[in-house]
């Protein structure tokens, strides 16, 4: 066991750093456009209503082509898949200083969907090529401590290149902000190339007893999954009703997920300052508190084996620290700190869930059934920014749009404690 131990802790060191690294840039160049936003609506002339939409059509994109793009991935391999994918998001996503107006901020969304659609639902299924069901909640915890971090780091970037860089080489601060963010991914693609092993049975920095041992470990998960109505066909995933209640439940967090990405920096303009310079340090409270608190909840869960609650309170927990935030006349410091809350929440949520479609799918039907859940899930990030920027525009408020998107918190809730209680992975 010690030797097993020793063995895991290699491989997590070995592949989970980078793929850290590549999401982090791959979540920046997805939620950047909250940044450019301050400065990027008022030189276009975009409305509330269309910045909405433009900022969530990255999802129809992401929607119709990702369920493809995780089969390819298992007959390409993940160095010659992930690799390419984030060189060409990485240029898509500089094209965006070159929008000028609504339909051409429509059209690059939608491509630099459509291109990184094939990234996260990757991922998560390459993980399942290393580790089994007793350590995935941990590895994609940490994998996704990304999406905090790049909050983190992003927020500060971006509010200095917003502070800072505009007029500069003729260019403005939201142009220069799409440029310099996109170039990490272009040199991360390179390197995947050449880093990456598409499985244990690949890996040359493996001995061969050790392919074995991970090889005989995953074979005996599969058994696992198999004994208690795994399902192995593409077909089965999709007439699964399991699957579709994933799907629900993750759109639920999604909704209050991206919500927050899109419209986070808007707020922290609108209660506490209008400086982009201290809009991005600000941003990094409740994404720094996140990174920690996501860490020990998928911890936690892999620790006890038990998922349903973990997931389950984390999106209450989202779901009432959007409630909180929404309060007419909060001030900006407890408005903030309900947003960090929700922000703790929404994303160990988000996180732990993929235990549990992992758990229950496996072959062909877990390619199929991940991209599937994580495509419908996803769609949450099209409809939640577009609500958003509608009600803004109508309202001048942000109380009915906080509002529906703790709702839909409490339905993912709802749905996890409903279904899936009972079983520990």
């Amino acid at each position: 066991m010690l030797a097993e131990s020793r063995l895991y802790r290699r491989v997590t060191w070995r592949l989970i750093p980078f793929l850290f690294l590549c999401y982090i840039f791959a979540y920046v160049d997805r939620v950047n456009v909250g940044f450019a936003k301050l400065q990027m609506q008022s030189d276009l002339g975009l409305s509330d209503a269309v910045y909405g939409t433009g900022a969530g059509i990255f999802f129809i994109g992401y929607f119709f082509f990702e369920i493809p793009c995780n089969l390819a991935l298992q007959k390409i391999g993940a160095k010659y898949w992930l690799g390419p994918i984030m060189i060409v998001w990485g240029l898509v996503s500089a094209c965006t200083m070159l929008v000028r107006n609504e339909a051409e901020f429509y059209l690059v969304r939608f491509v630099l969907g459509l291109v990184e659609s094939g990234f996260f639902p990757g991922v998560i299924l390459y993980l399942t090529f290393w580790f089994t069901s007793k350590y995935r909640a941990k590895m994609v915890a940490a994998f996704m401590t990304a999406i905090p971090l790049s909050g983190v780091l992003g927020g500060p970037v971006s509010g200095w290149l917003l502070a800072r860089m505009s007029s500069v080489g003729g260019l403005r601060g939201w142009q220069w902000l799409y440029l310099v963010e996109a170039v990490p991914s272009l040199i991360a693609g390179v390197i995947a190339m050449f880093f990456l092993s598409d499985s244990p049975m690949k890996a040359k920095w493996l001995s061969v007893e050790e392919r074995d041992l991970l090889l005989r470990r995953l074979d005996e998960d599969e058994a696992g999954k198999k004994s208690i109505g795994g399902h192995h066909k593409l077909g089965d995933a999709l007439r699964n009703p399991k699957v579709w209640l994933f799907s629900l439940i993750y759109f639920g967090v999604v909704m209050g997920n991206y919500g927050l990405q899109f419209w986070l920096p808007q707020i922290i303009k609108d209660t506490l300052t209008k400086d982009p310079w201290h809009i991005g340090l600000l941003t990094m409270i409740p994404w720094g508190a996140t990174a920690i608190v996501m860490v020990i909840v998928g911890h936690h869960s892999d620790v006890t084996g038990e998922r349903c609650w973990h997931v389950a309170l984390s999106a209450l927990a989202g779901g009432v620290g959007l409630a909180l935030s929404s309060i007419p006349g909060i001030s900006g410091i407890f408005g903030l700190a309900a947003l960090t809350l929700a922000t703790c929440g929404i994303i160990s949520a988000s996180s732990t869930f993929w235990s549990l479609p992992t758990a229950y799918l496996s072959g062909s039907a877990a390619a199929g059934g991940i991209a599937l859940i994580n495509s419908i899930g996803n769609l949450g990030g099209f409809f939640s920014p577009w609500l958003v920027g509608v009600i803004h525009q109508a309202t001048h408020q942000m109380t009915p749009a906080l509002l529906t998107l703790a709702g839909t918190c409490v339905m993912s809730t709802v749905i996890t404690v409903a279904f899936f209680r009972r079983r520990r992975t």
